[in-house]
């Protein structure tokens, strides 16, 4: 073999891999998905398998897809709160609400209390620690899945250092993302309750006497979560 056929051969494996198709494993239930139809237009490499848990396996990542009226369905059935303990087996896990612009999540005149979809979000978030995203239509969900499945496996560093927060900034930070709660009112709040289940729990009379009117973003409605 000459060196001119190495060359060749070298070059022409470095060409397969760069034409390989992205590749994700997807739950057979999806098939007729509008999701799977897109992917595959943005070049995915697409593999049915009966999953026993989420609906896709995207580089490692579990997700489990809902539209929104699928999401307030299996919220009132709690079938989604069972999901959620099942995707606790991968390290990675996501959950993907779809619709909002076709559809909203909660208002006024839906049958479901507003402040009890907020209360279940924050479960979410806190309790079961899952990441949720809110995507457009199929077309949004389906490009978040093929950006997340063409991801480099481990991605090179930034130059900039940030400080990493310790507890008590990370529960400040997450109060913070409450509407109207700024850094002072969630430092009073920390200050006297001391955590964030304590501050959840608290009664509106306790918390309005800290922070006033402000205190009607926890009044979540006791739905059991």
């Amino acid at each position: 073999m000459t060196f001119f056929d190495i060359f060749s051969k070298t070059k022409l494996q470095v060409q397969e891999r760069e034409i390989e198709k992205p590749k994700i494993i997807v739950d057979h239930r999806e098939k007729n998905s509008l999701v799977i139809a897109e992917l595959a237009s943005l070049g995915i490499d697409i593999e049915f398998k009966q999953l026993p848990v989420a609906d896709f396996l995207v580089k490692g990542t579990a997700i489990e897809r809902k539209t929104v009226q699928d999401f307030l369905s299996s919220m009132i059935n709690q079938h989604l709160t069972n999901q959620l303990q099942e995707l606790q087996q991968y390290p990675s896990k996501l959950l993907i609400v779809e619709g909002i612009e076709e559809q909203e999540l909660y208002h006024n005149q839906s049958k479901i209390n507003p402040n009890a979809i907020r209360g279940f979000l924050l479960s979410i978030l806190l309790k079961h620690q899952v990441p949720i995203l809110f995507t457009k239509d199929y077309k949004d969900t389906a490009s978040f899945i093929a950006v997340l499945s063409r991801k480099q496996e481990s991605e090179p560093g930034l130059r900039a250092i940030k400080k990493s927060f310790n507890k008590k900034e990370q529960l400040q930070y997450i109060l913070e993302g409450f509407p109207g709660i700024g850094p002072k009112t969630a430092k009073k709040l920390l200050k006297k309750f001391g955590n964030l289940k304590n501050i959840l729990l608290a009664s509106q009379e306790e918390l309005k006497k800290e922070i006033g009117k402000k205190a009607d973003v926890f009044s979540l409605v006791d739905e059991g979560y």
